[in-house]
């Protein structure tokens, strides 16, 4: 039984209680995961509440954080339960927020009541729940400031949807051409509901208390002092939300228990990996919502056999039926193709030579934070966006160019692979991915500007109680 001297003591340690309230997909779950460690680290008190549905495939290894689960209406499947994604919002709208109330109800008369929700900012209603129980709310964008921009100026009516100009130029931002846009202010019919629910993350921002954003100032600066000036005190960069072991070399801060548990073997990749020389290996990650047409694995596959590199392929078990017949047996002296490894010890491994990567913000964040070249392979929502920037701004990389059929042929790819492991920008290529290895060591570091936007946050929670 605990002695009541140490239960004072951790009362005294604790400086306020964030209940974290991500959307129950992978892209939202990782970086919010990883701020709630952040948090605990600087004596926040931090329950990440998840869907039940989702608990079945994510487990948080670190005694930090508290886990709670609450339905949503779709315990089974979620999404896929419910059967599309407006019927899911419905649901979530309707039982979910119900229950999320619960869940604060039930910490009203603990030692530690909830003092702020830290919600994805595609949840925008889960404002109103914050304001009706007296909380600070605080919106998470987990895609870039850019990105997240030019949202902002379509839910506006500044930037008129679907865009039909060749170039769109607005505040902070470098010119784009229209494939250089997220794919959701498009003309695609597909995306109407996506578009609705990527403005809809500005429709309460003036409500908000907070705007957080997985960035750090340098990366963005521009545009970052854009949205600062537009929304004084309210607006901070976070990131990058990526575990500072690894961005510190595998020096132990105790932020890195963190695992996605999908019945993988987390250390067959690590394992390969390790027999292999510094510098020689192509990781191959498309994410986790990406599906790749046939043609596309297969011209993929052909690339890599082209390039003659050793290569680590992650391929979902779902994908795995369109990789041409037996290329995992004839290739298996050159590479391993898994259904999921960990990605953040993947990109940080000292063997690792470039990242083939469809630019998710995620993925882009940490292959910039832990100094990895990129081939930019972008398929839809932010990745277009994404992929200027990693080829043209922060110049870490090459964006593939597609055929007619909007294919990347394998001579493509593997001329990509090149141009970033050898060619004549290899040297440019690997010196600005260093610069911007230390530029976010610099920002999540003591004093940095991520460091201090976080101890800000924090002392306003605890001085508005």
């Amino acid at each position: 039984m605990q002695k009541k001297e140490e239960m004072e003591e951790e009362r005294n340690c604790v400086r306020a209680h964030v209940v974290m309230l991500p959307f129950p997909v992978q892209g939202h779950i990782k970086p919010m995961l990883n701020f709630s460690i952040n948090l605990a680290c600087k004596g926040v008190k931090v329950t990440l509440a998840t869907p039940l549905f989702i608990t079945k495939t994510v487990e948080v290894k670190d005694s930090k954080v508290v886990s709670e689960s609450y339905s949503d209406g779709c315990d089974e499947g979620g999404i896929a339960e419910a059967g599309s994604l407006d019927a899911y919002m419905d649901s979530f709208k309707d039982v979910g927020t119900k229950n999320i109330s619960k869940l604060i109800e039930r910490h009203e008369h603990s030692t530690y009541p909830v003092r702020c929700l830290i919600y994805s900012a595609v949840l925008p209603f889960l404002l109103d729940i914050a304001k009706r129980h007296d909380l600070i709310g605080a919106s998470f964008y987990t895609q870039s400031c850019t990105v997240n921009a030019i949202y902002f100026h379509a839910h506006q009516g500044t930037l008129i949807t679907p865009v039909q100009q060749q170039t769109v130029s607005l505040p902070g931002l470098p010119l784009l051409r229209t494939q250089e846009l997220p794919s959701f202010v498009l003309d695609k019919e597909t995306d109407s509901s996506l578009l609705q629910i990527v403005l809809d993350q500005f429709s309460n921002v003036d409500k908000t208390d907070f705007l957080l954003f997985n960035t750090f100032d340098m990366l963005e600066d521009q545009v970052v002092n854009w949205m600062a000036e537009k929304w004084p005190e309210k607006m901070i960069t976070i990131g990058p939300a990526v575990p500072s072991f690894y961005i510190n070399n595998g020096v132990e801060d105790g932020t890195h228990n963190l695992r996605n548990l999908i019945n993988a073997d987390l250390s067959s990749s690590i394992k390969w990996l390790n027999t292999k020389e510094t510098g020689s290996v192509v990781y191959v990650s498309f994410g986790t919502l990406a599906r790749l047409g046939e043609n596309q694995i297969e011209e993929l596959a052909w690339g890599l056999k082209r390039s003659n590199k050793h290569f680590l392929w992650v391929v979902r078990d779902s994908e795995e039926h369109k990789l041409p017949i037996k290329f995992k047996d004839e290739m298996s002296e050159k590479g391993l193709v898994v259904s999921w490894c960990p990605q953040w010890e993947v990109l940080a491994h000292q063997a690792l030579g470039c990242f083939v990567t469809h630019c998710g913000w995620n993925s882009t964040i940490e292959a910039l934070s832990l100094g990895v070249p990129m081939v930019a392979i972008p398929q839809w929502i932010d990745q277009p966006t994404n992929a200027k920037f990693i080829e043209d701004v922060w110049r870490v990389g090459v964006r593939a160019k597609v055929d007619e059929k909007g294919i990347v042929i394998s001579e493509e790819i593997e001329n990509c692979i090149w141009d970033v492991m050898h060619g004549d920008r290899w040297e440019e290529i690997k010196r600005n991915a260093i610069r911007w290895k230390k530029l976010a060591m610099e920002a999540v570091g003591e004093g940095g500007s991520s460091d201090k936007n976080i101890d800000t946050f924090i002392s306003r929670l605890v001085c508005t109680r």
